[in-house]
């Protein structure tokens, strides 16, 4: 049983789907459980433990009887982090995959010693950061 992963609310299923499916095997090494681009939910999950769920917000909406939520999600309100063996060929997989870029490839030392990372934006303008200690 999971404690704690994240569930991202999405708009844009199809192509929020599509990036992670494509990103999340070789960065984490997490595989598709359950779902399909058609959504409105989907699990991937590394020794059947999750990683990352993402359900469609509309289908949520309905599912708890609110209104709509607005049309686009709040900026920057969650992040997603990734630890990565490399965070430049990450970087690089993730802009293949639709991916958008913030900051490019760097060391960190003032967050650690040997830290690197990378920021991006998922297909729906989420925050992700790669990172390597």
């Amino acid at each position: 049983m999971d404690a704690l992963y994240p569930r991202l609310l999405v708009t844009r299923f199809p192509d929020c789907f599509r990036f992670y499916a494509a990103v999340l095997p070789p960065l984490t090494g997490a595989r598709l459980a359950k779902g399909a681009p058609a959504g409105p939910y989907a699990n991937w999950d590394r020794d059947d433990q999750s990683v990352l769920s993402l359900f469609d917000r509309a289908a949520m909406s309905t599912t708890l009887g609110t209104a709509p939520l607005p049309a686009d999600p709040a900026q920057d309100t969650t992040m997603l982090v990734l630890r990565v063996d490399d965070v430049d060929q990450g970087f690089a997989l993730c802009l293949q995959h639709g991916g958008a870029p913030v900051t490019t490839p760097a060391a960190r030392p003032e967050w650690g010693p040997t830290l690197r990372t990378a920021h991006l934006r998922d297909p729906e303008g989420r925050l992700i950061e790669l990172q390597s200690y």
